[in-house]
């Protein structure tokens, strides 16, 4: 097992681009969040990633579904406050757009990668 294969995915490429986006989207957001909406979205962003990177490198399969199921709610939740971010005249409707491609793209690729593992376990 390669203990750093996780960076190989695409999947994981496209979670940091979420996250180095998301970063750069917060710095507009008006300082009253610093501590509220965009430690969330911090957080929810940078989970993808993590989520991504402990269940490639966990052994069963079952617990790497698991992950990956945990880092598509997390990005999920990032969507979702974006679309808030939106709502509230924080983010453009084409940041929120972009961003919403981006996070498509990022849940094809999980989508797959847990039908990989779900697949392979079922073969067991």
């Amino acid at each position: 097992m390669e203990v750093f294969g996780y960076r190989k995915l695409v999947a994981y490429q496209k979670a940091k681009e979420i996250v180095r986006r998301t970063y750069k989207l917060l710095k507009k957001f008006p300082t009253e969040e610093r501590y509220a909406m965009c430690d969330q979205l911090r957080r929810a962003s940078v989970s993808i990633t993590s989520n991504i990177a402990e269940g490639v490198n966990r052994f069963s399969v079952k617990d790497k579904a698991h992950f990956v199921e945990v880092a598509y709610g997390s990005l999920m939740e990032v969507s979702s406050q974006f679309e808030i971010a939106e709502d509230l005249g924080y983010v453009t409707s084409e940041e929120r757009l972009s961003m919403d491609q981006l996070i498509e793209e990022d849940a094809r690729l999980l989508s797959g990668l847990l039908n990989s593992y779900k697949s392979s376990e079922a073969k067991q």
